[in-house]
């Protein structure tokens, strides 16, 4: 199982071309395994804030988007494990909250997170592909 993050949910809608091959490569692997493919709860609603702000267009409607997200990925919800590891993150990682509960989701889990972001890559606090 890998962790997606939200930018790379809304590639796999209609961007692949954006992401690299490693991701690529992670992603048609994590297809194939039993266990899938993850995101964050609060992917959902980051996507959803981020099409309300138009940051994002998505293939059709919001509701018809999140539902297809939720069939299709393995949906992890917020602990208190996760709440707690997100802000002993240091000030080399992303202070954004939903990059910080991201990325603890991903510690937290025990799976590398699939990212784009530069940021995250060069904390190295969380095993990440790209």
């Amino acid at each position: 199982m890998i962790l997606v993050d939200t930018h790379v949910v809304v590639w796999l809608s209609g961007e692949q071309k954006r992401l690299s091959p490693l991701a690529v490569a992670a992603i048609a692997e994590a297809r194939a395994d039993s266990d899938g493919i993850a995101i964050s709860d609060v992917t959902l609603w980051e996507l959803a804030m981020l099409t309300a702000r138009g940051r994002v267009d998505l293939p059709g409607s919001l509701e018809g988007f999140l539902r297809h997200v939720e069939a299709n990925f393995v949906v992890l919800p917020v602990s208190g494990r996760i709440a707690e590891r997100g802000i002993q993150f240091t000030e080399a990682y992303p202070r954004d909250p939903m990059d910080r509960l991201i990325g603890a989701t991903a510690l937290v889990a025990g799976i590398s997170l699939v990212t784009a972001d530069e940021k995250i890559h060069a904390s190295k606090e969380v095993p990440t592909i790209w």
